[in-house]
Order: structure tokens, then sequence, then C-alpha cells
């Protein structure tokens, strides 16, 4: 992580505040995160955050700044955890992508913070005036199925997958299902529910690869 970013914030009374970035950072993420770019004003920011709005804006520039900085946050926190399971070379490509698919369930559902995905919660409810944020955030969309068939094109290349699989077409398959998982999870879906839908998907895999599921 990114080191922690400390700098005096001027007081009326007594020493000056110190500003912790991270722990700006992260109550903004969560207050994006639960209500939504368009239903996240500056001064829901500042109380959030506990930084004074001429803080914020010179920290950030504008709210869109501080939100650009906060999705890049949840990124670093909760996106790289997730991919971790891409990493693990001793899992066969079915493993690796069930494994990765676990692990966003119990990050969907994970009770300490807001449901779903923070990025496909957000583009959800943007409104269409915001086009800097929704380029923004379909960015990442793209970004994310890119690493997912990044990964699938490492395998076949490794003749883990047969050659005539189209690793790009599994890839937007993949993108829909974490969609769908996310707006199950923001509807009060269990881990369990979305584990039923990761096996479930996992039953289909030797119709979509060829290659027996090795659970």
């Amino acid at each position: 992580m990114q080191a922690i970013s400390e700098k005096p914030v001027k007081s009326a009374r007594g020493r000056p505040k110190i500003f912790n970035r991270e722990r700006v950072l992260d109550k903004a993420m969560m207050q994006f995160w639960a209500y939504g770019y368009e239903g996240t004003s500056l001064s829901h920011l500042v109380d959030a955050t506990g930084a004074k709005a001429p803080t914020l804006y010179a920290e950030f520039g504008n709210k869109e700044g501080l939100f650009r900085a906060a999705m890049d946050r949840y990124l670093e926190v909760f996106e790289d955890l997730r991919k971790g399971a891409l990493d693990q070379s001793e899992y066969s490509v079915s493993q690796g992508i069930e494994v990765y698919l676990r692990s966003t369930a119990r990050s969907f559902t994970d009770k300490s913070k807001p449901a779903g995905c923070f990025v496909i919660c957000n583009s959800m409810v943007l409104a269409a005036s915001s086009t800097d944020v929704a380029k923004m955030l379909r960015k990442q969309h793209h970004t994310q199925e890119a690493i997912l068939e990044t990964y699938l094109q490492v395998r076949q290349q490794r003749q883990e997958l047969p050659t005539d699989v189209d690793v790009s077409a599994i890839a937007r398959y993949l993108s829909c299902l974490l969609q769908g998982m996310s707006v199950r999870a923001r509807e009060g879906a269990t881990l369990a529910e979305l584990e039923e839908i990761i096996a479930t998907f996992m039953g289909q895999w030797p119709a979509l690869t060829g290659l027996t599921y090795k659970g």
C-alpha cells in the first residue's frame, strides 16, 4: 500500500490537526460505495471524513477528484486481494477461476463494508450527465475483463486450455457474472447464495472449455 500522507491542517485553536490521507480516502470510499457518486454530496463527505471542505478541495481538487482517489484506494485494498488467486501457479485454470470467484463472493457479502463491488454499484446509479465519471468506471470494467482474459490467454499458451477456446468470450461471460453477483449482493444475497451461482457456473466449465472440471 501507499505510505500514509499526513499534512498539518490549520485549526482555529491549539495545535493543527493532522490530515491522514488514507483515513480520509477510506471514509470517502465507504460513502461513495454505500450511496453512489450522485447520492454523495460534499457535505456528506465532510461529515464522513471529518475534513473541512477547503481541505478536501486543496487535496483532491473537487468531488470527482476525490472519487477517483477513492476508487484507486478500493482497487488497492480490495481488488488486489481478489486478483491474488489468479497469480497462484499451483492452481489449475479452473481452480484459479473458482478461487477468484469465491474470494469475490466473500468480498461482496462482507458485512464490515457496503455490499457488492464499488465500481459496479457506482455504475448502476450514475446519472447520464456524469460523463467523465462514467468513462472512468467503464475503463475499470474493461481493465477487469482484460485481467481475466490475460489470465486465460496465459493458461491457453501453456496448453492448459484448448487452442480453439474463445478466451475473450469466457472473460466477457465472467465479467457479466461478476456484475450479476454484485447486484444480487446489493439486494441482500448471502455468501451461500452467491456460492450456489458460482457452483452453477463451474458446472458449465466443461461445456465452455472442453475440459473436465476439477474442483
